[in-house]
């Protein structure tokens, strides 16, 4: 017993050297790879000896990374990523040498030239209704150009952190009209709705009589007094009420059509 404790306490502390000995690096503000071999040297400054480190492969115009997973191959290769915004997620786009960028430059549509390909970003498994885009969901895909969807995302990021709106196929073309910013209020949830006029807060907590998404409308009941309050979804949990709602849902509208735009 005392021998595995030994060994225990040998092992934690092998992973403490390790650690402590790891480079610090910085995030490049917009990595980029030349070649479809992201390394390391492509996402960090001060990579060093592990810049060569292929983590991944970009089969179209970007590659996302999670944020902790990537945290974790830094470290496997020595290297200490501290993650100092907190980020959620890492892009890679194509380098400008990058023939995937190349082929993206303006010129005659890939549709008018015969036999001409097109990278389409599809999803890597089959996606139910209301499951969450994850950076591993979705893949870049070479296929015929005339089999591209129009108006699909040009960027994987547009697509990571929405919602399914139905169930979606593996190999499927992502559509924005198949996505939705997903729900943070669920169908009797007890939320807490704010009423905010000239400087005075009030608060009331009540239970939704539907779903919602930020910026959607929701009924909320109040159990004490039985009455309905038209709110605005702003958070898990969390409605707004009164004039600040419908600024609320304006804001919603233009982030949403912002994220459409991209």
């Amino acid at each position: 017993m005392r021998a595995l404790s030994l060994l225990i306490g040998a092992t934690a502390s092998l992973l403490a050297v390790g650690s402590a000995l790891a480079g610090p690096v910085t995030l490049k503000t917009n990595p980029v790879d030349e070649d479809g071999r992201v390394t390391l040297g492509d996402l960090f400054d001060g990579a060093g000896s592990a810049a060569n480190v292929v983590v991944a492969s970009r089969a179209g115009p970007s590659v996302v990374f999670d944020a902790g997973q990537l945290q974790a191959a830094a470290l496997r290769s020595g290297l200490q990523w501290d993650n100092p915004r907190n980020l959620g997620r890492v892009v890679v786009r194509a380098g400008l040498a990058s023939p995937v960028a190349a082929s993206a430059s303006p010129g005659a549509p890939a549709a008018a030239r015969p036999g001409a390909t097109a990278e389409v970003l599809t999803y890597a498994r089959n996606i139910a209704t209301g499951d969450i885009i994850q950076p591993e969901d979705v893949v870049w895909t070479t296929v015929q150009a005339h089999l591209a969807t129009a108006g699909g995302p040009r960027d994987a990021e547009q697509a990571i952190g929405l919602s399914a709106k139905r169930p979606l196929r593996a190999g499927a073309a992502v559509a924005s009209r198949d996505l939705a910013s997903p729900q943070v209020i669920a169908r009797n949830d007890m939320i807490e709705v704010a009423y905010e006029v000239g400087g005075v807060r009030l608060t009331v907590t009540g239970r939704a009589t539907r779903a919602a998404a930020i910026g959607e409308p929701v009924s909320v009941l109040n159990t004490t007094s039985s009455k309905t309050i038209d709110a605005i979804a702003t958070g898990p949990g969390r409605a707004i009420a009164g004039p600040a709602a419908q600024s609320a849902r304006a804001l919603a509208a233009r982030a949403n059509a912002l994220i459409a735009s991209r």
